[in-house]
């Protein structure tokens, strides 16, 4: 497959609050339907999602998502140039962009100089296959190798998902990852005692890619099931635990049918919700006569706890 790499270079002397734009661009790739950009940054941080590698470093801070050449590339184009040029004019933030075409091979060994491993949570720390990482006391290891731009994990969407299911999923519970991805949230309740899970993805390349991480993490493959399917569509039974890490967008037609997947006393959790559509969510869940139990939030991503119990189980 041919890659276009979308490069956003920020002009730092015109805007010099550098965390606020790249989390503006990140969001545009993120809203585009990428689950994982890369950081350039002449700044060094050995904790962060992207750090220097045996390369020297750049000279300038940019944002780049990573397109496959397809007939959607145009309209994402479109679409990134112009959330571009609203930031420029609602916020002052001055880019420039560059595209570059890119083999399967170039774009594989581009973008994985910008991940390292990454704590995002009390206990989780999510490593790449390819880095080597020593965990401290207390922390579980989460590898992956997103593949084909499914995300790295290291999203606050995912970070708050995770810190969710680290207080609701209870051991011995079933799960369902609706929108599964990289399969990051099925190696998470793996590690947090869930007895069977199964994962759901309309893109068939992240279905390969969500096997292999969990192959690649020795889980043992009786505990899951990863299928190609519309989101929740012809998923038998009722589960103790679903998580939906996508966009509001899809989030607000699949709450329809949670109460058919969800037990009497499960959770459910959903993240990839923008801070100004967090009411939209709240409103139809209780349409639905879904009660939440909690509301989190980091940067401007909002992530729900709700279930058909007026309280969550103990």
């Amino acid at each position: 497959m041919k890659w276009v790499e979308a490069k956003v270079v920020i002009d730092y002397s015109l805007y010099q609050d550098m965390d606020t734009a790249v989390a503006l661009i990140s969001d545009i790739y993120y809203d585009i339907g990428l689950n994982g950009v890369a950081v350039e940054s002449p700044e060094y941080d050995q904790n962060a999602d992207w750090a220097r590698d045996a390369v020297s470093m750049p000279d300038h801070y940019a944002v780049i998502g990573y397109f496959a050449k397809n007939d959607r590339l145009a309209e994402q184009c479109r679409h990134l140039e112009a959330a571009l040029s609203r930031i420029n004019e609602n916020d002052g933030i001055v880019t420039r962009m560059t595209y570059t075409d890119m083999d399967e091979q170039d774009w594989a060994e581009s973008w994985k100089k910008f991940f390292y491993p990454r704590k995002i949570s009390d206990r989780f720390v999510i490593k790449p296959t390819w880095r080597d990482y020593q965990p401290k006391p207390g922390e579980s290891i989460l590898e992956i190798d997103p593949g084909m731009a499914f995300g790295t994990g290291t999203h606050p969407t995912t970070r708050l998902c995770i810190q969710l299911m680290e207080c609701y999923l209870k051991p011995g519970d079933t799960f369902l990852d609706v929108g599964t991805g990289s399969g990051i949230l099925m190696l998470a309740a793996d590690q947090l005692g869930a007895k069977r899970m199964t994962g759901t993805d309309k893109d068939e390349d992240a279905v390969a890619v969500a096997l292999e991480n969990l192959a690649q993490n020795r889980i043992a493959p009786e505990k899951y099931t990863v299928k190609t399917g519309h989101l929740s569509a012809q998923t038998p039974g009722r589960f103790d635990f679903i998580a939906a890490n996508i966009l509001t967008e899809v989030i607000l037609p699949l709450l329809s049918d949670i109460p058919a997947l969800l037990k009497g006393t499960g959770v459910f959790i959903c993240s990839g919700i923008i801070g100004n559509k967090r009411q939209w969510v709240a409103d139809e869940m209780a349409r639905k006569g879904l009660h939440v139990y909690e509301v989190r939030s980091e940067e401007d991503w909002i992530a729900f706890a709700a279930g058909l119990a007026k309280t969550p189980r103990a």
